[in-house]
């Protein structure tokens, strides 16, 4: 567990949780199926202790210990803004294959140079072809959903594939502040 961390227990909120462990969601699913479907969905506003309980009783420590070392190995594919301009500015013969999450209209008003948007087709032809070995980056906008992305990718043999810590938007910010910045909507 990183140190910038603060430690849960059992009175921690699920919609606190996830929004400091982003990887948690897919954590407690993948072990204990808690999350995916109607029946044992949870709320933001509900504690862990609360879906432990109604989820045949599970030990609130053992879960928090899974989280935690999800965490830690979510850790191990994030790439930082700063790594990943280093690597793009590398000049080696091979760049990543960079992948952006975002919606149409977010890519083609701002990208990071080379990247191919996301869709079902793009991704059958990285199954079809993509060498295992090759480097993929995935990036949205701030980084919520890139990590699930990566993993999925990782899962399917592609263990060089990264997600970009903070997005989009912390590349601009600590690795080219020449790129320009936006604000969806809907976010906070």
């Amino acid at each position: 567990m990183s140190t910038d961390v603060q430690r849960i227990d059992g009175s921690a909120l699920m919609g606190d949780i996830l929004a400091q462990f982003p990887g948690a969601k897919r954590a407690l699913f993948a072990r204990y199926h808690i999350g995916g479907c109607q029946s044992c969905a949870y709320q933001d506003d509900e504690t862990l202790a609360q879906v432990c309980e109604r989820n045949e009783g599970l030990p609130v420590d053992e879960v928090v210990d899974h989280i935690y070392a999800a965490d830690e190995e979510d850790q191990k594919i994030l790439i930082s803004p700063q790594d990943l301009q280093a690597v793009l500015t590398s000049g080696e013969a091979q760049a990543p294959r960079l992948i952006d999450l975002r919606t149409r209209e977010e890519y083609e008003a701002v990208q990071l140079p080379g990247a191919e948007l996301f869709s079902n087709d793009l991704l059958q032809a990285i199954m079809g072809s993509e060498p295992h070995d090759r480097m993929i980056v995935i990036y949205d906008h701030t980084g919520d959903r890139c990590l699930d992305a990566a993993a999925y990718l990782i899962g399917h043999g592609y263990k060089q594939t990264r997600a970009l810590r903070g997005g989009i938007d912390a590349y601009a910010q600590e690795a080219d502040t020449d790129m320009p910045r936006y604000k969806v909507e809907f976010e906070d």
